[in-house]
């Protein structure tokens, strides 16, 4: 057992059972989406999985003895697929409101405590 686990990390393989499990995560939470409509947003999930598994491919890159440049393109990407996921969390928060933002009591809830009232305009 010491001797495959061994291997499997000596050759980058390991990576690629790692990036299989993702790709099996990215299908179900997918699938829970669309089948519940519950979940994360498809594209903020697709760009975090995307970060994660280029991170996945520079540590291949780096177990495998790649050259350099390999490594730095694996991080390169990664890093534009933070900046996307960033994006797309930033916007999504940005500009939808809360669904009860309409109501009075939403609006007031932080003055309901202690039997504070909200003042008088």
């Amino acid at each position: 057992m010491a001797d495959m686990l061994a291997s499997l990390f000596e050759s980058g393989r390991i990576i690629d059972v790692i990036l299989v499990l993702v790709a099996v995560e990215a299908l179900v939470l997918l699938g829970v989406r669309l089948r519940w409509g519950r979940g994360p947003a498809p594209l903020a999930l697709l760009s975090n999985l995307a970060s994660g598994a280029a991170l996945m491919l520079a540590l291949r890159a780096a177990l495998t003895g790649a050259p350099w440049p390999n490594l730095a393109a694996w991080l390169v990407v990664a890093l534009v697929a933070h900046l996307a996921e960033l994006a797309v969390r930033f916007r999504r928060s940005a500009s939808a409101p809360a669904p009860n933002c309409d109501n009075a009591a939403w609006n007031n809830r932080k003055w309901r405590t202690f039997g504070a009232r909200p003042p008088m305009t």
